[in-house]
């Protein structure tokens, strides 16, 4: 069974899970499913729950959300990011803000 945390900034914010909490019930519903996934299936989780964006980024495809994340250090899933799907592409600012994210955890180590 996979942990899956998530990202927090130098000042102690969540923006992912505070992204999470705004959103509708059934739309949390969806996330905390798609979550119970990605934690029992781990690395083998494909489409249509998750797909590769590029490198070591993620997403995970909850309705019309997409949370961005990364495998860590050991059995571990980050949430990086997570935004409302508006198009077919993932759009580049949200996919900039996940790598951002994802290089800034990367050189803490």
């Amino acid at each position: 069974m996979w942990d899956i945390v998530f990202y927090t900034d130098r000042r102690g914010n969540c923006p992912p899970l505070e992204f999470i909490e705004e959103l509708p019930v059934m739309d949390q519903a969806k996330i905390r499913n798609a979550l119970r996934l990605l934690q029992e299936f781990g690395t083998n989780l494909r489409m249509p729950h998750s797909r590769q964006i590029e490198g070591k980024l993620w997403e995970l495809r909850p309705g019309g959300i997409r949370l961005f994340y990364i495998a860590y250090i050991g059995e571990q899933f980050v949430v990086l990011h997570g935004y409302r799907k508006q198009s077919q592409k993932a759009p580049d600012r949200e996919v900039e803000i996940a790598i951002r994210r994802m290089n800034e955890l990367m050189n803490e180590d």
